[in-house]
């Protein structure tokens, strides 16, 4: 039966991501905005609620280590893993805005996790700790970003409008769009649980420790909204809209999953976890490095970004 449900859970993503992409193409074309702009904030917010279930659950739980392995175990995913497939699909042209701005802000929220993570080193605290006060700068981190991405929108209303997303706008109703988007987003929600749950099982019923489970089986289920989206956005010839969803889904997970959790409850914070929040930032770096010195991300640098996944992946499975 558990083998049922993660077929069932696959299915309910990929249809749910060809939905959830056609409906948030139409309604970039309804508002006249740019589908980067529709990536960076309504289908990366959406995207993000796998994490956001996960963790706020784990928060009232006082399971502050699964909390943030969850958030930076994605992250790692989205920008390795899920964005090096997405490229290897459709090679992106990297915006100069998403140059200077998204990139680099994705990779100041990760820096800020390992300052937040560092109460011995930085204050010589008997234990390290996100506290409230921690998340409630990365809560105003997200609506300062939200509010840069909404002025953004605005400013280039039209002048970047794409054609195809506002001839989809332009044949379809508000009512179909909004519907295409929810059923989508529901199926990717609830395809994403099912995965989660039914690898979990399996993975635990080998013989696999919850932590590994956590960085990889939790890691990548809670991802796969973002992967499913991405993938079929690149597809449909979206390739904005795909980058644009997996680093609005970083900023969205840093800032907002994990700030809204550490509100709720003090996050403790194991050694172990140090290691993974500089493997995010290096691979951050190196992204906004490519990002800037070749100004497109292709093939090529899909497969360097899988094979750092494969190589990190062999690292935490060996490390247990």
């Amino acid at each position: 039966m558990t083998y049922i449900l993660l077929v069932v859970g696959f299915i309910l993503l990929i249809k749910g991501a060809g939905y959830f992409v056609d409906g948030a193409s139409a309604i970039a074309g309804k508002l006249h905005i740019s589908p980067m702009i529709v990536g960076l904030t309504i289908v990366s917010l959406g995207t993000s609620a796998p994490e956001a279930v996960v963790s706020i659950i784990a928060a009232l739980e006082g399971n502050g280590d699964m909390v943030i392995g969850n958030v930076i175990g994605s992250n790692i995913i989205n920008i390795s893993l899920m964005l090096g497939i997405t490229v290897l699909v459709s090679p992106i042209i990297v915006q100069k805005d998403t140059q200077i701005r998204e990139i680099p802000y994705s990779l100041i929220a990760a820096v800020l996790v390992l300052i937040f993570m560092s109460d011995r080193l930085l204050f010589s605290a008997e234990a390290s700790a996100i506290g409230r006060i921690d998340g409630i700068i990365l809560l105003a981190g997200i609506a300062l970003f939200l509010y840069y991405t909404f002025v953004k929108a605005r400013r280039t209303r039209e002048s970047t409008m794409d054609d195809e997303a506002k001839a989809a706008g332009n044949d379809s109703s508000w009512t179909k769009n909004i519907a295409l988007f929810v059923i989508g987003l529901a199926g990717i929600v609830f395809g994403g649980d099912l995965v989660v749950d039914s690898a979990s099982s399996i993975a635990l019923s080998l013989g696999m420790s919850q932590a590994l489970v956590g960085l990889t089986i939790v890691a990548i289920g809670t991802s796969l909204p973002e992967l499913t989206t991405s993938v079929s956005a690149a597809m449909k010839g979206e390739a904005d809209m795909a980058f644009g969803n997996l680093i609005g889904s970083n900023i969205f997970n840093i800032m907002f999953v994990l700030g809204l959790s550490a509100v709720i409850s003090p996050l403790g914070v194991s050694g172990s976890l140090f290691t993974d929040v500089w493997v995010l930032i290096f691979i951050s770096a190196v992204l906004m490095i490519i990002a800037l010195w070749k100004n497109q991300l292709s093939r090529i640098t899909g497969g360097i970004l899988v094979s750092m996944y494969i190589i990190y992946l062999v690292y935490i499975i060996i490390r247990g």
